[in-house]
């Protein structure tokens, strides 16, 4: 059973960036892939960042494909989420999850371990 903690959100004016981490504890076998999601009020909760085990694959919706980039540090059990050139559109409570791989991730229901969230606000 993997916990997972989201932290590094906060309100940013548009234009600027943030990063998001994700930390992993407990049992950590591979293989699994690491995903960020995010969710208004009313809204279903939304795919926007996937990589792989191996960190050599990796998926991004269209709405923040060229702005956000995921990577992660094995050594820290964490995956990041390089969040840059922000809009107010971008304002959601962010989670991390664990799931197969990066295609399976857009299945929600499937993924195995949940974060509590992170709120990142952007203004305009």
């Amino acid at each position: 059973q993997v916990q997972l903690v989201e932290s590094g959100g906060g309100l940013v004016q548009a234009g600027g960036s943030l990063r998001l981490s994700c930390a992993a504890s407990g049992r950590t076998f591979g293989n699994y892939a690491m995903g960020w999601f995010r969710q208004v009020p009313g809204k279903e909760r939304e795919y926007v960042a996937g990589i792989s085990w191996s960190g050599g694959i990796t998926y991004y919706a269209d709405s923040v494909k060229g702005r956000f980039t995921s990577s992660r540090d094995h050594a820290k059990n964490t995956v990041y989420l390089q969040m840059n050139r922000l809009k107010p559109e971008d304002t959601a409570v962010y989670y991390c999850g664990i799931g197969a791989n990066t295609l399976t991730l857009g299945r929600l229901n499937t993924l195995t371990s949940w974060g509590q969230g992170t709120q990142v606000t952007v203004s305009s």
